[in-house]
């Protein structure tokens, strides 16, 4: 396993050279989005209405982040389970989305619109909540800031560290790791 530091927007022949099981350290601007937020965002993108934000080259990250303390710029803010988005993501992912950020496996039909469009799916290690929020240097609400937790934010991160599920050849990591774990029996 290799590690590969990756800055935002995504560029797609960098990701090309992405592997399922490579370690990336994550830089620049991401966005926070769950389930109520990827309703509106799809809702205004079918609408042909602008989004909140550019979704070429950008990363979504799956958190409702815990209210920061004073002093703080983020609290806990661990990975949202992913799957809860899939019936979102491939339109985002047409439209130029590059790299999302979550927990467990995705559907087949996000797989297959991942390869389609050159994207990838990186998991942040659930239970990390505090050590993932100790990378993010900015945050700011920019939409939805009635959804609280669930409000889109525009975050600056700094070497974030998160794991190649599926790379853009169709590899997927949970698929690799029972395979692997069925062999060694």
């Amino acid at each position: 396993m290799k590690t590969i530091e990756l800055t935002t927007p995504l560029d797609g022949k960098l990701l090309a050279e992405l592997k399922s099981g490579d370690k990336v350290l994550l830089s620049g601007e991401i966005y926070t989005a769950r389930d109520a937020a990827h309703k509106r965002l799809v809702a205004l993108l079918e609408n042909g209405e602008e989004l909140p934000f550019d979704l070429e080259g950008a990363v979504i990250y799956y958190v409702g982040p815990a209210p920061a303390r004073p002093g703080q710029i983020m609290n806990s803010a661990g990975p949202t389970t992913s799957y809860r988005m899939d019936v979102y993501t491939p339109i985002l992912l047409d439209h130029g989305l590059k790299g999302t950020i979550g927990k467990g496996p995705r559907s087949r039909a996000v797989r297959e619109s991942m390869v389609r469009n050159g994207a990838v799916y990186l998991a942040a290690v659930g239970g990390a909540a505090a050590g993932i929020a100790s990378t993010v240097r900015e945050a700011e609400v920019i939409a939805y800031e009635d959804l609280g937790p669930e409000a889109v934010r525009r975050l600056v991160v700094e070497k974030m560290p998160l794991f190649v599920v599926n790379d853009t050849a169709g590899n997927d990591l949970f698929e690799k790791g029972v395979a692997e774990y069925r062999r060694n029996r």
